[in-house]
C-alpha cells in the first residue's frame, strides 16, 4: 500500500495556485483530492455525503492543503449548476476537472442483458453517463469563458471510463448497463476533445480495471475474483492500489500532459494483455 497522498511529501507543485474540481470524496476521487492538494491545488470536491466530505476536508487541511467541499447529486442538472457556481466563488480559476463519481449498478438491477431491469439500466446510465455529461458541460462552459494560460490552454478535463468497455470479463463482471455507460463516456470524451481543442480545452478519459475502492468491495471479498485478478492484473497481483490510478490522473490533468487530448488512457495492471491461467 502506498502512503496516503495527503501526507506524503511532494517533490513537485504542478498545481500550485490552481483550482481543481473533483467529483467523489472516497476511492479514486478522495485519493486524487488529497494528492492534488499536496501538489498545491485549491481543491473543490463535490459529493453527495456531507460527512465523508467533511472527513476528506479535515484530512487535507491537517496536511496543510486547501479543500472546499459542496454536497450535491451530480445526476441533477440544477444541483450541478449550483455546485459549479459555488466552485467559481471559492476557486481562483477552474484549471482542471476530474469527474470521478459513479456507481457499479448491480444492486439497482444491472446485470447480464437478459436479466437486467430497466430501472437498473436507468440508474447506472444516470449515475455514470448523465452525470459525466452534466459535469463536463459545466466545466467546458466555464473554461470557454476564461482566458487562456501561458501555454495557450483554458483547462483540462478528465472523465472516468473503464477497461470493461473494450475488454469485458463475462465470467465475473457481467453488468452490461455499466459497460454501456462507460462506453458512452468514451464517445463523449473523444467527440468533445475534438470540438474544443481549438479553444485550448483538453479532455481525456482514464480507464482503470479493478481498483481497490469502496465500490469494488464485493469483488475484493470474492476469492474466485481475487484468484482471477492475480493473473489478469499481474503488475498488481490483485486489485490495483487506488493511488496508482491517481498518479496517472494527475499527470493527465497537469501541464505535463499539455499536448494530450482525446485519449482514453488505460490503467489496468496488465489486464488487457494478460489471460488467467487455465
Amino acid at each position: 500500500m502506498s502512503p496516503d497522498p495527503a501526507n506524503r511529501p511532494s517533490a513537485r507543485a504542478r498545481f500550485a495556485g490552481r483550482g481543481v474540481l473533483v467529483t467523489g470524496s472516497t476511492g479514486m476521487g478522495g485519493s486524487a483530492a488529497k494528492a492534488l492538494a499536496a501538489e498545491g491545488a485549491h481543491v473543490f470536491v463535490i459529493a453527495r455525503d456531507p460527512e465523508r466530505l467533511a472527513e476528506l476536508a479535515a484530512v487535507i487541511g491537517a496536511a496543510g492543503g486547501r479543500c472546499t467541499t459542496h454536497s450535491a447529486d451530480v445526476r441533477d442538472e440544477g444541483a450541478v449548476g449550483e455546485a459549479f457556481s459555488a466552485a467559481l466563488r471559492a476557486l481562483p480559476r477552474l484549471d482542471a476537472v476530474y469527474s470521478v463519481a459513479g456507481i457499479s449498478g448491480r444492486r439497482f438491477g444491472d446485470g447480464p442483458l437478459h436479466e437486467a431491469t430497466l430501472d437498473g439500466w436507468e440508474a447506472v446510465m444516470g449515475a455514470n453517463a448523465t452525470s459525466q455529461f452534466l459535469v463536463v458541460r459545466a466545466a467546458v462552459r466555464q473554461m470557454l469563458a476564461q482566458a487562456a494560460d501561458a501555454n495557450g490552454l483554458r483547462g483540462s478535463i478528465l472523465t472516468m471510463s473503464s477497461t470493461l468497455v473494450a475488454h469485458p470479463a463475462p465470467a465475473f463482471f457481467a453488468t452490461h448497463g455499466y459497460a454501456a455507460s462507460k462506453g458512452a463516456i468514451d464517445g463523449l470524451t473523444r467527440a468533445a476533445a475534438a470540438f474544443y481543442a481549438p479553444q485550448g480545452i483538453r479532455i481525456n478519459a482514464i480507464a482503470p480495471s479493478l481498483v481497490a475502492t469502496p465500490m469494488s468491495r464485493r469483488a475484493q471479498a470474492d476469492e474466485a475474483i481475487l484468484a482471477y485478478l492475480a493473473d489478469k492484473q499481474p503488475l498488481a497481483h490483485g486489485p490495483i492500489d487506488v493511488d496508482a490510478v491517481t498518479d496517472v490522473a494527475l499527470h493527465l490533468l497537469s501541464d505535463d500532459a499539455r499536448m494530450i487530448t482525446g485519449q482514453v488512457v488505460v490503467v489496468d495492471g496488465g489486464w488487457t494483455v494478460s489471460e488467467p491461467r487455465r
